[in-house]
């Protein structure tokens, strides 16, 4: 009962972050106006020039990029609490396996090397190939790092930790040198791209994300209780029936397949994946039957209003959402860390 309490009031603010953001932006909107706009075709009135526009801002603009941030920042909360807990360390993240960094090198690889893929793929894959790159470049950084980690036919979480840190270093300096060989213009994509955006929001993109994230993010819903036996030490849960072997790979697939997608979309957004779960267990449980549906709600939240905050902190102009994030999130963090200290 309690924890049915806490869902529908993370429920309840996310429902206020939402409708928040529809109605702020350098155009503002009123409320009764959002409301009015988003049902006008149920109710067949006519719409006057200026009604045409706003409503033109809202259905095409604001609301595919608030279902971006809603998806994506539930994928980050709660892939960020699913690799915590396989890896037994509150202070993991995804991009500890190099999710991000996989993603880093294959995007900024397909910025300098665009005409060229283009001319070998076809035009047709020019509007996605950024995407698409960075979302296959995640792929394979943690099928490198998983790889690496399997001794014996198991895989060990301290050589993945190590492997991960491996790729991560190596993908960061392969990336460093994509940017040293880019023009101008191809550094301040790669530098854009990485600071991460949803200005690249739509119908069509948020409809893939879709899909996707939402296949990858149902399933790990249902491991908490194997992730808190696992959380135990792999022997006891193997003893209590936890096919250890299995939860890493799927946890690890399901996560690298939510959060590459994300990635590939919005670029690199820190803080996110690290801090909601983190603040969770302070402030409710450690279970992770409780964890994950909250921590993919609180996610969301978090990710609007960041988004909300990069909109409307310098209007006209934007900021990078992951700039917004790390300065945010990095002074709540060291105050969590100061404030669990004293406590010892």
């Amino acid at each position: 009962m309690k924890n049915t309490a806490f869902y529908l009031g993370l429920l309840a603010l996310l429902a206020c972050t939402i409708i928040i953001s529809l109605g702020m932006g350098a155009l503002h909107i009123p409320f009764f106006e959002v409301v009015r706009l988003l049902f006008q075709p149920f109710s067949k009135l006519p719409l006057t020039e200026d009604d045409t526009l706003l409503r033109n801002v809202l259905m095409e603009i604001r609301v595919p990029r608030i279902l971006f941030c809603t998806l994506i920042g539930a994928v980050l909360g709660i892939t960020g609490t699913a690799i915590q807990g396989i890896f037994r360390n509150p202070l993991a993240e995804p991009g500890l396996i190099g999710i991000s960094a996989g993603a880093s090198f294959f995007a900024a690889l397909s910025i300098v090397f665009e005409t060229s893929l283009i001319a070998l793929l076809g035009t047709a894959v020019s509007l996605y190939l950024l995407s698409f790159s960075a979302f296959i470049g995640a792929v394979i950084a943690v099928i490198v790092v998983f790889t690496i980690s399997v001794v014996n036919g198991k895989s060990n979480i301290a050589t993945m930790i190590l492997a991960g840190i491996a790729i991560n270093a190596l993908a960061g300096a392969a990336t460093g040198l994509m940017s040293y060989m880019a023009s101008e213009q191809q550094l301040r994509n790669i530098t854009f791209w990485s600071l991460g955006s949803m200005a690249g929001a739509t119908w069509d993109s948020a409809k893939v994300l879709a899909v996707i994230s939402i296949s990858a993010v149902i399933p790990l819903l249902f491991f908490g209780k194997s992730l808190n036996l696992f959380s135990l030490g792999e022997s006891q849960a193997e003893m209590m029936g936890v096919s250890t072997r299995r939860l890493k790979i799927w946890v690890v697939l399901f996560s690298t397949l939510a959060v590459g997608v994300s990635v590939a979309f919005s670029g690199i957004i820190a803080f996110v994946g690290l801090l909601v779960p983190h603040t969770l267990r302070l402030i409710g449980t450690v279970d992770n039957r409780f964890l994950l549906p909250a921590s993919l709600i609180a996610g969301a939240i978090v990710l609007n209003l960041a988004d909300l905050l990069a909109r409307t902190i310098i209007q006209p102009l934007e900021l990078p959402i992951g700039v917004v994030t790390a300065l945010v999130g990095a002074p709540v963090f060291l105050a969590i860390l100061i404030r669990e200290k004293r406590k010892l």
